[in-house]
């Protein structure tokens, strides 16, 4: 007997991708969407198959992506914010509702979408995750986008 595996290998990946970008915190959010940029074209991904769509911020972020996806142009979607916490209980609204409707879009139209969206206690972690010593969480959402749109190619085929 011969166990079957599938999983993305970042071989058959081009295609088109849309970045949602908030643009709140954009001294961290604009390091988060070079890494994303970065991964995609050094994945093969054509300049001309990659559009950014800019928010005022995170919890803007799910109507954009949502918009996106039922235009089913795209291979995948990429999601990109940043919200720190502060000292008032906003931080877990916009958090927990920007990642709860990102999952939504991902689910109701099929496609993936990738999260992005850095929820962190501090400046310090935001800066720690937008390319510095915790790697750039741009990159890697891009990375996840990439290796999902590989793994559903292989499902489909």
């Amino acid at each position: 007997m011969s166990v079957t595996v599938i999983e993305g290998d970042f071989v058959n990946v081009d295609g088109k991708y849309t970045i949602v970008v908030g643009r709140f915190n954009a001294f961290v959010v604009e390091s988060l969407l070079d890494g994303a940029l970065d991964t995609l074209k050094r994945h093969g991904v054509k300049e001309d198959n990659i559009r950014v769509i800019r928010v005022p911020g995170a919890f803007e972020i799910p109507l954009a992506v949502q918009k996106v996806a039922q235009q089913k142009k795209d291979d995948a979607i990429i999601a990109l914010g940043a919200v720190i916490r502060g000292g008032t209980p906003h931080f877990e609204y916009v958090s927990g509702e920007s990642s709860k409707g990102v999952l939504q879009v991902m689910m109701d139209h099929d496609m993936p979408v990738s999260n992005g969206i850095l929820t962190v206690n501090s400046i310090e972690q935001a800066v720690e995750r937008s390319g510095t010593k915790m790697g750039n969480k741009g990159a890697e959402a891009a990375l996840s986008a990439l290796e999902m749109v590989s793994m559903l190619r292989q499902l489909e085929a």
